[in-house]
């Protein structure tokens, strides 16, 4: 049992070394956040005096907090964040514990409540996506049969064909009106043009994209199908 705790123990210190050295977290976080510095307080006795500092705390346990998050199911994803967060609590927590000597007991239970958290995350935003997806699938359309898919290809590049045809200021307004379905007063506000400009291009752009229709064969009450 001795023998294989030291070397799960041994496995851990060389995937931490691998993993936080020359680390961003190891380095930068460290270095930028202050030593914590207990205030005396005869209130409380001997107890601020033994405190450690927040650096001195971070070199002794980071590997304990790592092992701890390991063996408590973090996934290799986010242990990284896991064990930056429980630090950040013990540098902000460190100056209110009450027992430094249960130190080891204090850091697993900031290190399990913050796994929980992320747990907890994790299934709220696995049940958000498992609605959106159910709400997504309800209006979805149902798949277009080979034959649909190419009939609707097929009307899709024949009304390509003919808005080329159009000259561009009517093309845009034909665009706006029959195929966005804009009002036509919202189409002027887009475009910012005058209602009578924009009712005079999308007469020119119907009568145009009508005799396109025929002469391609399609009938003239065809002409919103082939457009939507």
């Amino acid at each position: 049992m001795g023998s294989t705790l030291t070397t799960v123990n041994r496995i851990d210190e060389a995937l931490l070394s691998q993993r936080f050295s020359g680390h961003e977290f190891s380095v930068g976080l460290v270095e930028s956040i202050p030593a914590v510095e207990p205030k005396p307080d005869p209130a409380r006795g001997p107890r601020a005096a033994r405190l450690p500092d927040f650096q001195a705390v971070y070199k002794q346990y980071t590997n304990f907090v790592w092992s701890t998050a390991r063996a408590l199911g973090a996934i290799e994803d986010t242990i990284d964040d896991v064990v930056q967060d429980v630090f950040l609590v013990v540098h902000a927590k460190l100056s209110t514990l009450q027992h430094p000597e249960s130190l080891s007991s204090w850091l697993y239970g900031i290190t399990r409540r913050i796994l929980s958290d992320y747990r907890r995350a994790k299934r709220n935003r696995n049940a958000a996506e498992e609605r959106l997806g159910a709400e997504i699938k309800s209006i979805r359309p149902a798949p277009a049969t080979p034959l649909e898919y190419t009939e609707r290809k097929a009307e899709l590049d024949l009304l390509q064909r003919i808005l080329l045809e159009l000259n561009g200021p009517n093309r845009e307004i034909f665009i706006l009106v029959e195929i966005l379905e804009m009002t036509m007063p919202q189409a002027v506000q887009t475009l910012g043009i005058p209602l009578d400009t924009a009712y005079s291009r999308l007469r020119r752009a119907r009568h145009c994209f009508d005799k396109a229709l025929a002469t391609y064969g399609v009938r003239d009450g065809k002409r919103r199908q082939a457009a939507i």
